[in-house]
């Protein structure tokens, strides 16, 4: 399989006092993770409880092959205490991460578009009768409010759905909906498949991709700095002229992971 990890469910007390980490294997030999700083030793053994919490269904361990869960909540920085707004959850894998990876003192907003409330609000209300961190939130994408300044605005494979006209969403609007809802310093974490160079937003409902540069672009004007990208979920195999839901290439598309900063 292109994509593989293999999560450790338990870590070693005295790896962790000693500040190293090891929280995944994969393949080649363990990954170790050692912090800086005892908040950077927290963050890193919470995303490992998170991946390891025994609340997850296994369906969602069947897909971290493919979701490559450990390298994205690191690479979003999601940190015990954070408040963390994830766009579209749907059924919940990556909320079902968040919420103990920000710990009780920490919060995650599931925030349902209004749209697709009828179908989508009762996975939010189970996620929050799971965990009870977890707040849900149904709203305009392009008014989206939070009743608390967030650390962290996450939305994976959904952000090209939002061009397709039927959403009725301003997506300049959601942009700067986000700006506004974080802190000075605050992160938007975008994932989604990715477009050919050059086709803008013109495939979004045709092939359900988005060129990368086009969503940079957008994000950017809203006020955003772009700050790092992950090649985690990229796939050099897909030439990215078929529909993501294509049997050939299901679950296995190239994306791209972007990190954009507020400024602060």
């Amino acid at each position: 399989m292109r994509r593989q990890l293999t999560l450790l469910a338990a870590m070693s007390a005295g790896l962790v006092a000693s500040g190293c980490i090891i929280i995944a294997n994969d393949g080649g030999g363990q990954t170790v993770i050692t912090p800086t700083s005892p908040a950077t030793a927290r963050a890193d053994t919470r995303v490992a409880i998170a991946l390891s919490d025994p609340r997850r269904p296994e369906e969602d361990r069947a897909r971290d092959a493919l979701r490559m869960p450990l390298q994205v909540l690191t690479f979003a920085g999601i940190s015990p205490g954070d408040h963390v707004a994830d766009i579209r959850p749907e059924e919940g894998y990556f909320t079902r991460l968040f919420a103990p990876a920000v710990g009780d003192e920490g919060r995650v907003y599931a925030f349902v578009p209004t749209r697709t409330a009828e179908r989508e609000k009762p996975y939010a209300d189970a996620l929050a009768a799971t965990y009870g961190n977890v707040v849900p939130v149904v709203g305009l994408l392009d008014e989206m409010r939070f009743d608390t300044p967030l650390d962290v605005v996450f939305m994976s494979q959904e952000y090209h759905d939002f061009h397709i006209p039927a959403f009725g969403v301003d997506v300049a609007r959601m942009n700067r909906a986000v700006y506004d809802a974080l802190k000075p310093g605050g992160l938007y974490v975008v994932i989604d498949h990715s477009g050919r160079a050059g086709t803008g937003n013109s495939e979004v409902q045709t092939l359900h991709r988005i060129e990368g540069d086009f969503l940079k672009a957008e994000v950017e004007a809203a006020g955003f700095v772009f700050e790092d990208s992950s090649q985690a979920l990229a796939n050099p195999d897909d030439d990215r002229t078929v529909s993501v839901f294509d049997e050939s290439i299901r679950g296995e598309t190239d994306q791209f992971i972007y990190r954009f900063r507020k400024p602060g």
